[in-house]
């Protein structure tokens, strides 16, 4: 189901970052996140609860400019 919240989702699987694309266009770059967790992410009902729930407040995160 699409989000309304986030726009896309990519993992890089050697540096264990996961990069999150809002719907605003925003896009931030979380760090060492479990594989698991993207994969549990990705298949989430509701993928803006699920960053809330697990990613947001659980890892360091910076931002990248466009």
């Amino acid at each position: 189901m699409p989000s309304t919240v986030i726009r896309s989702l990519k993992y890089d699987t050697i540096r264990r970052e996961l990069l999150v694309v809002f719907q605003s266009g925003r896009r931030y770059v979380y760090e060492n996140v479990p594989e698991e967790t993207f994969t549990a992410m990705r298949q989430a009902f509701s993928k803006g609860e699920f960053f809330n729930d697990h990613v947001r407040e659980h890892f360091a995160f910076r931002r990248i400019e466009p």
